[in-house]
C-alpha cells in the first residue's frame, strides 16, 4: 500500500485557513484519490472530514547560469490536497515537536 499523505502544508495562508474554516493542507501521492485522501487523514489525526478538494501542480521550469554552462530544469510535480474538517475538530501540528 502507499503512503497517501508526505507531508502538510505548513504555511501562514493554510494556519490562516485552519483556524477560520477548518480547512487544511497536505502534499500527497500523485496516484491517491480523494477516498483514500480522507481515510488517511481521518486515521492519523483522529477527526472526520467533510470534504477533500485537489490540486494538481506542474513542476516549474527552472534555469540557471553555472560554470558548466547554462543549466534548464523542472522541480517535482506535486498533488496538493485541501481537507475541510467537520465543526469543531483540529488538528495540531505542532503538539509532537
Amino acid at each position: 500500500m502507499m503512503n497517501v499523505i508526505i507531508k502538510p502544508i505548513l504555511t501562514e495562508k493554510m494556519a490562516g485557513q485552519g483556524e477560520k474554516l477548518g480547512q487544511y493542507g497536505f502534499i500527497v501521492d500523485r496516484r491517491a484519490n480523494k477516498l483514500e485522501i480522507r481515510k488517511a487523514v481521518e486515521q492519523m489525526y483522529n477527526v472526520v472530514v467533510e470534504s477533500v478538494n485537489t490540486i494538481n501542480e506542474k513542476g516549474k521550469l527552472k534555469a540557471r547560469y553555472t560554470k558548466a554552462g547554462y543549466l534548464v530544469g523542472r522541480t517535482n510535480a506535486v498533488k496538493k490536497a485541501i481537507v475541510t474538517l467537520k465543526e469543531g475538530d483540529k488538528i495540531d501540528f505542532y503538539s509532537n515537536i
